[in-house]
């Protein structure tokens, strides 16, 4: 894949060089560089401040109880897991998804799926629902877009509330949905 990159970025510049604008292309190359600097430091402030909230959290027990308490809503999506350590990486990494915590949320998910993966055909089954409901995503506060809103000078970042909550929200559903079918299918084959 970096082959591909270096080639696309090489033949961009001979493009712009045989186009007569390298000029052009060499400062908005070195623009650019410095506008995803600007970026990463406009987003590391609220990057810091979810993920240390979520590591208190986690510390005071918080998540683990969100986690339990979602246990009872992904139950049905998960009628044959038993494993109390998933369950808890799963809840974990549900519940960091639900406040938009997608960077907070990948080390529960990682532990998640190396759990489920161990598991054979049950495990993989959860698996395959849990990578559904990650990457349909729902999100109860948007805070990473939030924050990317912001740093683009958005006078309301919060504006995304609402038509987010109503996408995700649909997403996730139909998600589980398709999963459910899928797995119900497969077990009776």
């Amino acid at each position: 894949m970096g082959l591909f990159w270096a080639a696309l970025t090489l033949a961009s510049c001979a493009l712009a060089w045989l186009g007569g604008t390298g000029s052009e292309a060499s400062r908005a190359i070195l623009e650019s560089g410095g506008q995803g600097v600007r970026l990463l430091l406009d987003l590391m402030g609220p990057m810091v401040m979810w993920s240390g909230l979520m590591e208190i959290l986690a510390r005071r027990g918080d998540v683990a109880r969100l986690g339990r308490g979602l246990r009872a809503l992904l139950r049905p999506l998960f009628p044959q897991l038993r494993d109390e350590e998933s369950w808890a990486a799963m809840g974990m990494n549900v519940a960091a998804n639900l406040l938009g915590l997608g960077n907070a949320a990948t080390p529960a998910g990682i532990e998640a799926a190396r759990r489920l993966s161990a598991q054979g055909e049950t495990g993989l089954r959860a698996l395959a629902m849990l990578l559904a409901l990650n990457n349909s995503s729902l999100q109860l506060i948007p805070s990473t877009v939030m924050a990317l809103r912001a740093a683009a000078g958005a006078a309301n970042p919060a504006d995304i509330w609402g038509p987010t909550l109503l996408s995700s929200g649909a997403a996730t559903a139909v998600a589980a949905l398709l999963m459910f079918l899928l797995n119900r299918r497969g077990e009776r084959t």
